[in-house]
Formats: C-alpha cells, sequence, structure tokens
C-alpha cells in the first residue's frame, strides 16, 4: 500500500524522525475509538470513570512567616489545600502527620512548609528528609531548593548519598540546614558517624519519611531498626525530633507509621486537592486457544494499544512486572516505531540494573517531552517528576491495589483528563481482577507488613548500635528487651559486657556487611566484553540465578547480550552484545524442610485437612534449566542447563496438612495435579489480601511431606527469619481458600487453564475438577 503523501502536525516538543504521525486526540476520542474498533472493542471488561474534583482549601497557619507565604504565592500558591493546612498544623505542634493522599496532591508542601518554617525562626535547626530512592532524592531536592530560594533565607539543602562530592560532605555536616539523603545513607553513612554530626544531631527538629508504603517486608523491618538507632542518637544529643510521613493510600497506614517511628501519630487522609477526570479500562486479551482457554499474550496487546497513542503523539507510559518484561516490551516498541518510521530513540526503559546517569537522562527527557514513550518496572511508581503524561498502561496486575493506583496516577498528574488501561494476563489473580472490577474499585488497599524483630535483622542493626554508642543495661530497643541477643553477641565476641554497659569489640564495621534493600549479599555486576569490559548494569543476589547464567539472554534498554560466563565467586557477569531474536526464562524448583512447630491449630476429624501449622522452615531453591523464547511469537524454541549453587534461605511458613486417610473422598481424582493446582491457585490469590509481591514469598506442594508423611500445601517467606507474610497467613486461611475457591469455581475453562489450577497439559483432565473438591474438602 502506497504511504499517503500529505503530513500529520506534530507535538512541537517531541521530534518526529519522520512524517506519519496523527495529531492528538482527546482522551475521550481516544475511547471512542477503542470502543468502536473491531480488534479491540471486544476486549474491553470494564470501563470506569473517575469524575474530576475541584479543590478545597484551607487557610496558611498564623505562625508562618510573612517571606515563606510570600514565596508561596509566587509559585502561584495563595492558599494551602486543606489537608496541606491539617498536616502543617499537626507538624507544628510536634504531632507527627502521616499524609495519605492521591498522587500529584502537594504532599511536599506538607512537610516543606513547617521543615522552612522552623529555620527561618531558629536558624540552629535542623531536618532530615529519607526518601527511598537515590532518583527520588535528587528530583525532591530541586523542588526544595527552589523553595528556600524563593524565601530569600540562607537556609542550606545538600543531598547526602554515594554521589556526594568529599569535599561537599565536608561542608555539609556542619552548613548543612536540610539533609536530603535515602536509608541506606541514614544507615552506613550518617550513624555510624554521629560524632561528625553533632551540629545536626543536637538540632534536629523534623525527620520527613517519604513514600511510606515502600517501607515493608524486609525494607520496611530493615527501615524501623534504623530508625530506633536514629532516636537513640537523637537522645544522646538532647533532641526529640517530630517525624512527617507521606505514602500511597494503604490500609494500615498509621499502623504502619507507628511501627516503623516507635510513636503515635495522626492521619491526615481527606484530600483537598483538585483531580481530573480520570478513564480506567479493564482490558481482557482475546482467548486464542478455546480449548486450553489460552488468552493472547499482554506484551503483545501492550503493544497493539500503546502503539496506537505513541502514533498520535500521546506520552505513554507503560509499566511490565519484572525487569524482563520491561526489556522485551522496550524491544516491541522500538521496533514499532521504527515501522512507522518514527526514531526508535522516543521509546526508553527504565528499571533498576540501570547505571544512575542513564536513569536521570530518561526522567528528563520524559520531562522535557523527548522521550514519547517509556516502559518501566514499579521504579517510577515513586513521586519523580517526569511531567504530566497522557496515558498509562499495567501490562499485567501490578501486585497490590495500592501499586495500580499509583501507576494509574502518573498518567494526567496536572489535574488535566487521564486514561489509564489495566491489560489483564492468563494468570488467576489477573482474570479474577478483570471479571471482578469491584474488587479494586470498591476494595480499601491492602495492608504493609513489616517485622522489626526478625531476629536476623534485629541482631544486624543491634550490632551496629553499640558500634554507635555503648547499650546500657537497662536499655529498651525497640519493644523489648535487647539483652538476650547482646549476650549472644557478648558470646560470639562481638561485644563485650563491663559493669552496666555493652561495648562493640568486634574489628568490623558493622553497617558495611548489612544490605535494607534484600536479606542476600551483594550485587553481582554485569560487564561487556565486546567494550573493554565496561560496566552496563548491576544485578541483585537473588535475580542472579535467573537472569545472568551462562548462556542466558540479558536485556539492557532493548539491546540483547549473550552471557559468556558468570563467575559467582567474583560476583561478576561477562556478557557480549548479540543480535537474537529470542530471550531467555529461567525455571526452578524448591524443597521444604520443617524445622519446628512454633504455632497450630488441629481440625475436626471429620475435615480433609489435619492441621495448620506455623514455624521455622529450611527452603532450598534449585535454579535447574532455562528456555529460549521466541521475542514475536512467544514460541518456545529450546531449552538449556543452569549451573548455580543452590539458593537455601531459614525463614517462617505456614502450611496445610491433609489427613491421609481421607483421600478415599478423592479417590476418583488424580490427586497429586489437583494439589498442586490448589498450590497454583494460592500463590495468585495471597496477593489479595496482604501487601506483597509474588517473589516475597513461595508455595509447594507435597504429596507425601518427609515432615509428616501427609499431603501438604507449604506457603513461606522468601526472606531469612521471615518478615510477617506466613503470619499473617496463618491467621486468614480461611480468606484465601475462600479466594482461591472462588476462582476455580468461576473460571470458564473446562479442565484447567493459566487462568485458574494451570495449564491443562501441565494437571491432566481431571485436575480441575480434583483441585474444585480439594478446595470444598479444606473449608468444610
Amino acid at each position: 500500500m502506497a504511504r499517503p503523501s500529505h503530513s500529520f502536525p506534530t507535538s512541537p516538543s517531541i521530534p518526529s524522525g519522520g512524517d506519519r504521525v496523527i495529531e492528538q486526540a482527546p482522551i475521550d476520542a481516544l475511547v471512542a475509538e477503542l470502543y468502536e474498533h473491531p480488534g479491540f472493542k471486544h476486549s474491553i471488561a470494564h470501563k470506569h470513570v473517575t469524575p474530576a474534583v475541584e479543590a478545597r482549601y484551607g487557610e496558611w497557619p498564623a505562625t508562618i512567616p510573612e517571606k515563606l507565604i510570600a514565596a508561596m504565592h509566587a509559585r502561584g500558591l495563595a492558599r494551602p489545600y486543606l489537608h496541606q493546612q491539617q498536616a502543617i498544623d499537626l507538624a507544628l505542634q510536634g504531632r507527627n502527620p502521616v499524609i495519605i493522599t492521591p498522587t500529584a496532591s502537594g504532599k511536599s508542601l506538607c512537610y516543606n512548609v513547617p521543615v522552612v518554617e522552623s529555620i527561618i525562626k531558629n536558624p540552629e535547626a535542623r531536618a532530615i528528609y529519607l526518601f527511598p530512592t537515590k532518583a527520588l532524592s535528587h528530583d525532591q531536592y530541586g523542588e526544595l531548593y527552589e523553595l528556600t530560594k524563593a524565601c530569600d533565607s540562607d537556609i542550606k539543602v545538600f543531598t547526602y548519598d554515594g554521589d556526594t562530592p568529599p569535599a561537599t560532605r565536608r561542608a555539609l555536616k556542619d552548613a548543612g540546614h536540610i539533609i536530603v539523603s535515602n536509608p541506606d545513607m541514614m544507615h552506613a553513612g550518617i550513624l555510624p558517624h554521629h560524632t561528625s554530626w553533632v551540629r545536626l544531631f543536637e538540632n534536629l527538629k523534623y525527620v520527613v519519611i517519604d513514600e511510606l508504603h515502600q517501607y515493608r517486608g524486609v525494607f520496611g523491618s530493615h527501615m524501623a531498626n534504623v530508625l530506633r538507632r536514629l532516636r537513640r542518637i537523637c537522645a544522646f544529643y538532647g533532641s526529640k525530633p517530630t517525624f512527617i510521613c507521606s505514602s500511597a493510600t494503604i490500609k494500615n497506614a498509621k499502623e504502619l507509621a507507628e511501627s516503623l517511628i516507635g510513636e503515635p501519630v495522626h492521619l491526615v487522609d481527606e484530600s483537598g486537592a483538585p483531580r481530573g477526570a480520570r478513564t480506567f479500562l479493564f482490558f481482557n486479551p482475546p482467548v486464542i486457544n478455546s480449548e486450553l482457554n489460552v488468552r493472547r499474550s499482554v506484551r503483545l496487546e501492550m503493544r497493539r494499544l500503546a502503539m496506537r497513542f505513541l502514533a498520535r503523539n500521546h506520552q505513554v507510559i507503560v509499566f511490565g512486572r519484572s525487569r524482563l518484561d520491561v526489556e522485551v516490551m522496550t524491544t516491541y516498541l522500538k521496533r514499532g516505531m521504527a515501522r512507522i518510521h518514527r526514531d526508535p530513540a522516543l521509546i526508553a526503559g527504565y528499571r533498576s540494573g540501570y547505571l544512575p546517569t542513564e536513569r536521570r537522562e530518561i526522567e528528563q527527557g520524559l520531562k522535557k517531552k523527548e522521550i514519547l514513550g517509556v516502559v518501566s518496572t514499579n521504579a517510577l511508581e515513586l513521586g519523580i517528576d517526569i511531567g504530566s503524561l497522557d496515558v498509562a498502561i499495567l501490562a499485567g496486575w501490578p501486585g497490590t491495589i495500592a501499586s495500580a493506583w499509583q501507576q494509574s496516577g502518573r498518567a494526567g498528574r496536572k489535574a488535566g483528563g487521564s486514561l489509564t488501561i489495566y491489560i489483564a494476563g492468563s494468570s488467576p489473580l489477573d482474570q479474577f481482577l478483570v471479571n471482578h472490577p469491584e474488587y479494586f474499585f470498591g476494595n480499601s488497599p491492602e495492608e504493609a507488613i513489616i517485622n522489626p524483630e526478625n531476629l536476623s535483622i534485629l541482631s544486624s542493626h543491634l550490632k551496629c548500635a553499640a558500634f554507635e554508642l555503648p547499650f546500657e543495661d537497662s536499655e529498651t530497643f525497640g519493644p523489648t528487651s535487647p539483652a538476650p541477643i547482646l549476650q549472644y553477641l557478648e558470646d560470639e565476641r562481638v561485644l563485650r559486657h563491663s559493669g552496666t554497659r555493652w561495648h562493640y569489640s568486634s574489628d568490623a564495621y558493622p553497617s558495611e556487611d548489612i544490605s535494607l534493600r534484600s536479606a542476600a549479599g551483594e550485587n553481582f555486576i554485569v560487564l561487556d566484553s565486546g567494550n573493554n569490559n565496561k560496566v552496563i548494569a548491576e544485578v541483585d543476589f537473588d535475580s542472579a540465578p535467573f537472569l545472568i547464567h551462562d548462556d542466558a539472554v540479558y536485556i539492557h534498554n532493548a539491546k540483547t547480550y549473550l552471557v559468556e560466563k558468570l563467575d559467582w565467586d567474583r560476583r561478576t557477569a561477562f556478557v557480549r552484545h548479540r543480535v537474537l531474536d529470542y530471550y531467555t526464562d529461567s525455571e526452578s524448583s524448591s524443597t521444604v524442610q520443617v524445622m519446628n512447630i512454633d504455632e497450630e491449630r488441629h481440625l475436626p476429624e471429620n475435615s480433609l485437612l489435619e492441621a495448620i501449622r506455623f514455624g521455622p522452615v529450611s527452603v532450598t531453591t534449585i535454579v535447574a534449566k532455562f528456555k529460549k523464547v521466541k521475542f514475536e511469537s512467544q514460541e518456545s524454541i529450546g531449552y538449556g542447563p543452569v549451573s548455580v549453587p543452590p539458593l537455601e534461605v531459614q525463614t517462617e511458613a505456614m502450611w496445610f496438612s491433609l489427613r491421609d486417610n481421607r483421600r478415599k473422598d478423592h479417590a476418583h481424582h488424580d490427586f497429586a495435579p489437583s494439589l498442586q493446582g490448589v498450590a497454583n491457585l494460592l500463590r495468585h490469590t495471597v496477593p489479595l489480601h496482604v501487601l506483597c509481591d509474588k517473589s516475597d514469598f513461595g508455595v509447594y506442594a507435597m504429596v507425601r511431606a518427609p515432615f509428616d508423611q501427609r499431603p501438604t500445601i507449604y506457603i513461606w517467606d522468601r526472606y531469612p527469619g521471615g518478615i510477617g507474610i506466613a503470619r499473617k497467613l496463618y491467621a486468614i486461611t480461611d480468606r484465601i481458600l475462600s479466594s482461591a475457591a472462588r476462582i476455580a469455581e468461576e473460571c470458564s475453562c473446562a479442565a484447567g487453564c493459566p487462568a485458574c489450577i494451570g495449564p491443562q497439559l501441565d494437571r491432566g483432565r481431571e485436575a480441575k475438577q480434583g483441585a474444585r473438591t480439594l478446595l470444598r474438602l479444606l473449608q468444610a
């Protein structure tokens, strides 16, 4: 077909790279087009429109200095929104506010105003801002710097992270009024060296903790202990700071904040900010194999949808569920742009593992509209300012309601209309949500779980705390006495008890070996053998066996690299750029060994369930093979072996033990595939009830478990010592079994599919009915 001779108008801020560009259309018109298009209209399962909301205003507190109010007026902020006034009032009263309002509602003003107010009135006052990532720290630094500059006050604002030059580090310790940092630097760079930060700790007035919802699981458990150490040092220097926290909407924000900071907090959760109309579409890809109930790939549907918007010059953000998702989808969109004669450089990937300079270039490119489309993991969920995007596409369920709203909020951040499209995958969780939108729109977001008393995490931070200041015999650390662990550390010759104090006596520097982000060892680096061994990425310890084993295809910014060698001991992977038409996906298996039973509930004799138990377990995971998958067709084209050491972890688990003598009730079904089908359903229903990702826990079914020779399903935390997921599930077993049964009953397939127990070819024709029977009996 000949190309049209005319050209279309383009947005002046986005280079076209060609002339086949269609003028931007309003969001409503784009949605109408999808409903009229024969290739899309039957896949739209639900449309939800959140109407625009007008602003509700409060007043500036009377104590705010005139120069600060004048600076606000100059920035177009004549009056604060109602939630901003409430938060500022609480902060000025020292009452630890926690602000839980939507994305782009002006949460940063809630902490910037009281902090700047206190320094204008008392130039000796100090504040610490903690953000979960360096990128967010740098982004927020710019806004804070502009505000202090507009106040015409000599307020010194500094970022303090791994990129801070040595000369600046020396200056900011005395001169810095506001230190913008992250938990990792607080843990390893500030608290152990508190004697160099005397002026900061003696005058610390405020501690700001942004993106509170990110502090869950192992990261949140570490963070609670870091803040215990911070409060302990503040008390030593005679200060008692007020904490100001902000968060996306989660169910237990107040409880989480109080667990983190160890003090009562006051919730501010009614937003006064205006909001543009938001259209949310639930999109269910068409079934391409009715017998197996297999749907078209989420990645391919993402490409079809995203390219419609990109071709019309709408700025699009796509969220993938994994680093592999991001790289594959980035590749698809770059190829798609080339096909319409647009510059592939208008598309970028964004994820952890990219170098900091790469990520900042992408952030600026989005903000300046030099990048038209970005494919990201949840790394761009956070409040980094990337401008006002038009469309957000969620390629698969992001894991939690809280994350879904955060990702949706990246479109239309400046109160304009926006469109979010959630593309459901074939998993049980995705299919449940796309068929029950009321769960998403009608339910509160999930609860965040932390376990600061995790023995491994707590003992690590007690070592750090003792290095910073000796422990008194009567001293507490959190809700309990640390004496038993201190005694253990003395036995290990880490501490020494003298008089009424515990002193640090080891030669090691304790915080150096503790990662707040994971429970595993150090990261692996990826070197490009074809480019003088240039470092192109980092991969965390737990992901290394899956992503950078020998012969793996490592994808970085849509370029494919073949892993030539993984040097496990040196934590280094050597790769070489190759143009490949496939990617690799690794497969693993796990074994579980029960170490003890801490709690158990026995069921009546007539129940299929013999007992539900909770306790410590040892889990060994082996990555044994990988498969090669074609980019375009998703066809599997072969397998290869993986040779890496097993991953071992001692953690917490809950498990269902079934009565072996009741298996006669199930005799007409093949028991093992049915049990595995139930495990598959549980794997996908847990995130409906607990704020976690599927990578945070494991599920494993055994027809005859070594522990008691009974059929058993284990669910365990993937982090050493456990972070509270299994313990929470032990308390809500009825709810997770009910959710699993509901998905199995409502799935329309005949004998098993990816949307319920797993593909029929993997389970057998009788497995689905068997899983349904099992779930009914388990709830009886």
